[in-house]
């Protein structure tokens, strides 16, 4: 008796364009037609653009956490742990498990959405002492620390220690940096009301970049009545600066300018996941280099998207331009990776994918706000009710919208209480200790662990 057995596709990484890949395929295919595994540490998706919000207090942590097995149509395996490596020749994927066991998953198709990690620098100090706003755990764990530096700025008999737990860094002048920059500020001007001992005007935060100005992609007038809103806040805003060295209790800043502080948040970029580098294929700035479809080419059944992929960006009509590595891209990409898959399941020619940037939204707290969309430049209440509306309109699921809704309205009229939850109190979380990046193989321990274990299964 002859048994047909399913494609098997490995889907890596549970960020939009993961996600949505994996939520078309469940939509479109029927359980025969393949197999379908989700390769993430957590099972959720996490919407990474309301983190600055998260760690201000103003949403919870969970309301940004969309579970992945609420769908009815779910039938996805998961496999919880990340992926360290690509045998691309042997069709096998390297997983390391949240157990920290090594397994090999063999696949037919893979789609490649690892996303990104925060870009850093050798600059001394950096990872030891920085931290940054990448995961909800670290979003969380920003929020302890704030509020615990205006605790112990409160008991402290030192004026220097006060001095140095009352100023915060923010290094980078993207919409990361600047959200985190303008929400956390939000959320000490109103703490400090509750703290009778302490003189608002020693806390200052301090928004660096080293680009000549704040947020281009908006241009120059959206950017400018950014920074001036920023700057009328109390936020210290340094251009064409950035860190040369990080300690402990100062920060000293490529001007020579030394700060003494305790808070410092590294936003500065992001790149490619280091995944991508064992694969040994071309790349383009450290993005895969794929097709309009895609593809990678020379390789059937492997499609990268996402923060990781150098996708052509058709849209602009330009050669050499790719998709920039926003969230409205890879919620696209995914979904057309997907039909393309289909497509090659079906014996159906695949669509190269095309999207028309749809503009920019920065969400500044209050009613604050810069946003573009469709070209239209807005600031103030019309653009807070455009960010706000996009971010409610892109989540998933229908709890998410309800919690995300209802967060919003309590804090606008109940306010913060201020509590720490004491995550990871005693422990040290900085840049280092969330992101994992010496967890990856080279190409030539991919091979080998994969040749000694047999290759792919039948």
């Amino acid at each position: 008796m002859n048994t047909v057995t399913r494609p098997r596709i490995l889907v890596v990484g549970a960020g939009f364009a993961g996600v949505e890949c994996v939520r078309r395929l469940e939509r479109r295919l029927s359980p025969g037609e393949a197999e379908i595994t989700l390769v993430t540490p957590f099972s959720y998706q996490l919407y990474l653009p309301l983190l600055p919000q998260v760690a201000s207090g103003v949403l919870t942590p969970q309301s940004i956490a969309l579970s992945l097995r609420r769908s009815s149509k779910y039938r996805t395996r998961i496999i919880p742990g990340g992926a360290i490596g690509v045998d691309l020749k042997a069709k096998v994927c390297v997983v390391r498990t949240i157990t920290d066991q090594i397994v090999n998953e063999p696949y037919d198709y893979i789609v490649l959405a690892p996303g990104s990690i925060t870009r850093t620098f050798d600059i001394p100090g950096l990872t030891d002492h920085a931290f940054g706003m990448k995961t909800l755990a670290e979003a969380a764990y920003i929020r302890d620390h704030v509020i615990a530096q205006l605790d112990l700025a409160d008991a402290s008999q030192d004026p220097v220690e006060r001095a140095s737990r009352l100023q915060f860094v923010v290094v980078g002048g993207g919409y990361a940096g600047t959200e985190t920059a303008a929400c956390l500020q939000r959320l000490t001007h109103a703490a400090v009301k509750r703290y009778n001992r302490l003189d608002p005007g020693l806390i200052k935060w301090h928004l660096i970049d080293i680009a000549p100005k704040l947020m281009p992609e908006l241009g120059e007038k959206l950017g400018r009545d950014a920074q001036e809103v920023l700057t009328r806040r109390g936020i210290e805003i340094s251009l064409g600066v950035s860190i040369e060295k990080a300690g402990p209790e100062e920060v000293t800043f490529t001007n020579g300018r030394v700060v003494p502080t305790r808070t410092l948040i590294w936003t500065a970029g992001v790149v490619a996941s280091p995944l991508i580098a064992t694969l040994g294929a071309q790349t383009v700035k450290g993005r895969l280099a794929v097709t309009a479809e895609m593809c990678l080419p020379d390789h059937d059944g492997v499609f990268a998207l996402g923060d990781s992929a150098a996708v052509p960006d058709l849209a602009k009509g330009q050669e050499g331009a790719v998709c920039p590595p926003t969230a409205q891209h890879a919620m696209r990409q995914g979904r057309h990776v997907a039909e393309n898959i289909i497509a090659t399941l079906r014996n159906q020619p695949m669509r190269p994918y095309v999207h028309k940037d749809l503009g920019l939204v920065v969400d500044l707290g209050g009613a604050d706000a810069v946003s573009k969309p469709l070209g239209v430049e807005l600031k103030g209440l019309p653009a807070q009710a455009v960010a706000r509306g996009y971010h409610w309109s892109a989540l998933r699921t229908g709890v998410a919208k309800a919690r995300v809704a209802t967060n919003w309205a309590l804090n606008a009229l109940a306010g913060d209480d201020f509590v720490r939850t004491g995550f990871q109190a005693r422990k040290p979380a900085k840049l280092r200790d969330f992101e994992y990046t010496d967890a990856y193989l080279t190409p030539e321990q991919v091979r080998e662990r994969v040749g000694e274990a047999g290759g792919a299964r039948p």
